[in-house]
């Protein structure tokens, strides 16, 4: 018998992870999922009758989660609309499957897995990459939305009842923090940041606490978000196309943007007209794959800085929150088994749905008759007799649910003694 909605079991739960534990900021870029593939990915699959399955892809990370034992031929969609080789993809993958994928996507969501530990920054691009496949879907994957929705609850527990995130620290405030260790004159340096999305606000932000506004210039492709964040932080912009001729006049660029190719380029930098050369350039690129070109670190007197060297910078902070892992690790054990309690009891849904029809097939032969005889039957009669089936249903299911081992063998005999077929679902009801 079918249960009431599609159903996924931790068996068949598998993550596919690129990070930088095995790939560079390079590498990474090379397998950086768009939004704008999320359409094609999600019919791909489905027209390949291959389950769900979901990409994150940030920064540090692309990972493929899905609900299917053949997550190899998920990949292999993947890789086709990304562009890449399949065999790359695996030279690269870490694949977990079971309860193991499961404990990594708790790990990952609670800031774990993260190059930065406890960058919590995670949590809202798991939750945004899921929104975005479910609005491609038909049908909801319970199975999915459990798990996103548990990840969720232990990230939150883990921030609010440990210190593993205490000097909260992330991309964004690496790249602040860096600028503060290398330029002991940093207030009187010129900072252009380019890119108004979630890590350059977070930039904007925390520069602003250090540096005078009017030290700091933001651009952005749109204009109107460029405008809203200046006004927001009270910073100086400068137009989108207007970057390559002014980008002398800053100290500093911040590159925060999510463009597939570079848009800073080295021979913006290498120009008769300048001498002589400033000092120093500094260069952070925030992007994966890489905006700048990497010629540019080449550069005489120009410091290029990507993300993986960012992380040097924090490791104080890092040896605090380690002290804090073991107390993660008890709340997402608990998260465990709590999910794996859910999960059984998922697995009785259909023996348990399919006693109550029965009783409430008896209950319905036994009205008909009433009604027949008297031509009436009282309500309260029938409230009472609702009640009495959900009590025995309840009895039922706590059996059940305590002796999984005799689930099938009780279904049975219990259709047995009510000498009844199992009750056939509706299109309404599946």
């Amino acid at each position: 018998m079918k249960s009431l909605h599609a159903y996924h079991s931790t068996h068949h739960f598998a993550v596919l992870s690129i990070s930088y534990e095995k790939a560079n900021a390079e590498v990474r870029g090379r397998f950086s999922f768009f939004e704008k593939y999320t359409k094609h990915f999600v019919q791909k699959i489905h027209e390949k009758n291959l389950g769900d399955a979901f990409v994150v892809s940030t920064c540090n990370r692309t990972e493929i989660y899905t609900t299917t034992e053949d997550y190899h031929s998920v990949a292999a969609s993947y890789c086709s609309i990304v562009g890449v080789e399949l065999e790359d993809f695996i030279s690269y993958a870490n694949i977990l499957t079971g309860e193991e994928a499961l404990l990594h996507l708790f790990r990952v969501a609670s800031g774990l897995e993260s190059q930065i530990l406890g960058d919590f920054e995670i949590i809202g691009q798991i939750k945004k990459a899921f929104t975005r496949f479910k609005k491609e879907k038909k049908y909801p994957n319970l199975y999915l939305e459990r798990a996103i929705n548990t990840a969720i609850q232990v990230s939150k527990k883990i921030k609010n009842q440990t210190g593993i995130s205490n000097g909260a620290t992330s991309v964004s405030y690496a790249a602040v923090q860096y600028v503060l260790q290398q330029f002991q004159d940093a207030r009187n340096k010129s900072i252009l940041l380019i890119g108004t999305g979630e890590i350059g606000q977070n930039t904007i932000e925390n520069f602003v606490k250090h540096i005078p506004a009017q030290s700091i210039s933001i651009t952005n492709r749109t204009a109107e978000n460029a405008k809203k964040i200046s006004e927001k932080f009270r910073v100086n912009t400068l137009p989108f196309e207007k970057i390559q001729e002014n980008i002398l006049e800053y100290d500093i660029v911040i590159v925060a943007t999510g463009a597939s190719q570079p848009i800073i380029h080295s021979d913006w930098y290498i120009r008769e007209s300048l001498t002589p050369m400033k000092e120093l350039y500094c260069i952070l690129d925030l992007s994966i794959p890489c905006n700048v070109e990497k010629s540019i670190g080449q550069i005489p007197g120009i410091s290029l800085v990507d993300i993986d060297s960012l992380s040097l910078t924090i490791q104080n902070t890092l040896n605090n929150r380690k002290n804090e892992i073991p107390k993660a690790e008890e709340l997402i054990s608990e998260a465990m088994d709590k999910f794996f309690d859910w999960e059984k009891n998922r697995k009785m849904v259909p023996s348990i749905w399919e006693f109550k029809q029965n009783l409430k097939q008896i209950e319905a032969n036994e009205l008909h008759k009433i009604h027949k005889k008297f031509q009436y039957a009282d309500i309260l009669d029938m409230e009472l007799s609702e009640k009495l089936i959900q009590k025995i249903t309840n009895r039922f299911a706590k059996f059940i649910i305590e002796h999984p081992d005799k689930e099938q063998e009780i279904a049975t005999l219990f259709r047995d003694i009510l000498v009844l077929t199992p009750p056939k679902i509706s299109k309404k009801d599946a």
